[in-house]
């Protein structure tokens, strides 16, 4: 069954993402393409398990996105473009969403991707109680229609299917290693590149060779691709420095060193950082179920001099956890908290917290500097910040078990059913103690039926979780990824790091 063009042969971003490439850089010729035959990449973690539905956003989607396709390719722009569907449309009234799929490609297993084959990883994710599970919420189910088709049947409309398809929820591994023990540590993709085991090292480094079958050749920039893992800011800075990766993301203070080894900047505004005050009915911490608390929180920080301190100003004071590209930003919420402390002090007089309030949060590798600030300036006001243990790589899982009632983060400002989807609605990860009230039901449901008019109607699930104080946002932040100059880099809109694609060798 044939859906017909969609779109006109988008030709596929070329690039390779946030990758690191070994000891000596990205060299010599002979690549799938013709060019440089290695790219080694920084990355800031591991990959925790190579089952495709454990697949998380981010930093970490890069290194499944070298050996997983995925159904729909999001192009650096955002557009969406064919990868494994070829064409999809949904039905009259947004509850059915039909893909029509490729026929000529196999997995690295030798398995033929199908329409059997798209099904049971979407029933493989469904399952799995996968960090992004809630990506496929909406799924009701998924039938087989023929061959080379495939039907989501929603139990709600949802406009960010598109989008999930091109992230996680669309991430297709082979169905006879879908949940096996083996694809935990070894994937099993029809991606472009295919693991070296043997090369690879827990917590150090993964290896990837060009796969020779992959169908589409123009996806294989390098015979060789490395994901060297350097969770240390100071580290990645001078592997970049020194040649032993090819590009990484650093902070604007190490960028200076970068900048001084004649390293090249793609600065792109992405994440907000910030405190999410996860439990907002005082189920474990009574003090944030009063919404003065959270918002005497919010009037605690100076967030121009923390951004010029901490950040050399690399970015944008903001009091909303939506961004710009999102359409649901807001000119009239971008300082709706300013610097206050009378008035913090006030709040929490009013609130009977005169006393003082404890907040307890995990400590978070990478942000001592901002976290040491904010502890600070919230005592100032008379709130206390304890900091705990650290993340580790079952944060995730951590904060879906209620482990959190506050956490600082960085989170990424994507498109308006897709944030909503991220950090407000009760699917939400970053909302794990499923806080609604019938206001809000009610106002994230427009947004989902709102079609073109999303972005418009998502500024009110703004403004009423930047009244509300659900999260105290400080500022966006310059992602400030760089790269040598053997390799080109293509900023992702809305990604902290570039997809895999978006790398190329330098001519």
């Amino acid at each position: 069954m044939k859906l017909g063009p969609k779109v006109a042969a988008a030709a596929l971003v070329l690039s390779a993402s946030f990758a690191l490439t070994g000891c000596g850089g990205a060299a010599n010729s002979g690549s799938a393409a013709g060019a440089a035959t290695a790219l080694t990449l920084g990355t800031v973690q591991d990959v925790r398990s190579w089952d495709p539905a454990q697949a998380h956003v981010g930093h970490v989607l890069q290194p499944y996105q070298a050996v997983y396709d995925t159904l729909i390719l999001r192009e650096p722009d955002g557009k969406l473009s064919p990868m494994l569907a070829t064409d999809w449309k949904y039905n009259a009234d947004n509850t059915k969403l039909t893909l029509d799929l490729r026929t000529d490609v196999t997995f690295s297993d030798g398995a033929k991707f199908d329409a059997e084959a798209a099904k049971a990883n979407v029933d493989h994710f469904k399952k799995a109680n996968g960090p992004q599970m809630a990506q496929l919420a909406s799924v009701k189910d998924v039938t087989v229609v023929d061959a080379d088709t495939i039907d989501f049947n929603l139990s709600t409309p949802d406009p960010a299917l598109e989008y999930f398809l091109s992230q996680a929820a669309g991430l297709m591994g082979s169905p006879k290693a879908l949940g096996s023990e083996g694809i935990k540590t070894e994937p099993v993709g029809s991606g472009p590149y295919v693991m070296d085991k043997a090369a690879s090292v827990k917590d150090s480094q993964t290896v990837f060779t060009a796969r020779k079958d992959y169908w589409n050749k123009d996806l294989q920039k390098y015979q060789k691709l490395t994901f060297k893992v350097l969770t240390d800011l100071t580290a990645r800075t001078n592997a970049l420095v020194s040649g032993q990766v090819d590009a990484t993301i650093l902070d604007p203070k190490n960028g200076r060193q970068a900048e001084g080894a004649k390293m090249k900047l793609a600065a792109n505004e992405v994440d907000w950082q910030g405190l999410l005050l996860l439990d907002r009915d005082g189920v474990k911490n009574p003090a944030l179920a009063n919404v003065k608390v959270r918002q005497a929180i919010n009037y605690a920080f100076d967030r121009k001099t923390i951004l010029d301190q901490v950040m050399l100003g690399q970015g944008t004071p903001t009091s909303q956890p939506f961004g710009k590209a999102s359409g649901a930003w807001s000119e009239e919420l971008e300082n709706y908290y300013s610097y206050d402390p009378a008035k913090a002090k006030q709040l929490l007089k009013e609130a009977s917290f005169e006393n003082g309030v404890t907040l307890e949060i995990p400590a978070v590798p990478g942000f001592e500097t901002q976290i040491s600030v904010i502890t600070q300036q919230l005592a100032d006001v008379g709130i206390t910040l304890k900091v705990g243990a650290a993340l580790t790589n079952t944060y995730t899982a951590d904060i879906a078990a209620q482990k959190f009632t506050t956490i600082y983060f960085s989170l990424f400002q994507g498109q308006p059913t897709v944030a909503t989807d991220q950090i407000v609605s009760t699917k939400a990860l970053y909302n794990p103690f499923k806080n609604t009230t019938p206001e809000l039901e009610a106002k994230i449901a427009a947004v989902r039926s709102g079609g073109a008019d999303a972005g418009k109607l998502a500024q009110e699930v703004n403004k009423y979780v930047v009244e509300q104080a659900w999260f105290a946002p400080l500022f966006r932040i310059n992602q400030m990824y760089y790269h040598n100059s053997k390799v080109n880099v293509t900023p992702q809109i809305q990604q902290a790091v570039p997809s895999v694609y978006n790398y190329s060798p330098a001519k």
